[in-house]
């Protein structure tokens, strides 16, 4: 991806659709707000089905995090709709073991911006179900 030139200041509203099949290959779209296409980034992560795919929200997060800082984006709010991965970034709480180091990852990950948020936000229909057909077309190959 090219470098992408932003003002140090604009704040860069982002919202995240993902899914990922039972074998870790997992997809995540960012729509940009006032742009056209949405960004897709691959990603792959270890599941574990206990976690009824909180997993997949740290996954997703850090990948999109990690391909819009490499473009230049300094300053973020990430919109993803899943509520516990929220609340485990603004909480001091006891995590489940498998979600340790991901956790990790993901702060040291956030923790390269100028500023980010990570809020409640509903990726439309057409981009959550993009998503979920490429992995599962990914599963059927």
């Amino acid at each position: 991806m090219k470098p992408r030139k932003t003002n140090f200041r604009q704040l860069h509203d982002v919202t995240i659709a993902y899914a990922a099949n039972l074998r870790g290959a997992g997809v995540a779209y960012a729509e940009i707000a006032g742009e056209d296409e949405p960004r897709r980034i691959a990603f792959r992560l270890e599941r574990f089905p206990a976690l009824l795919g909180r997993e997949i929200g740290y996954a997703a997060l850090t990948a999109v995090a990690a391909a819009l800082r490499a473009e230049g984006f300094r300053s973020v709010r990430l919109g993803i709709a899943d509520e516990r991965v929220i609340e485990d970034l603004e909480q001091r709480r006891q995590l489940p073991q498998a979600l340790t180091l991901s956790y990790v990852q993901l702060k040291c990950r956030l923790n390269t911006f100028s500023r980010v948020d990570v809020v409640v936000a509903h990726p439309s229909d057409d981009l959550a179900a993009r998503a979920r057909a490429e992995v599962e077309l990914a599963v059927a190959a």
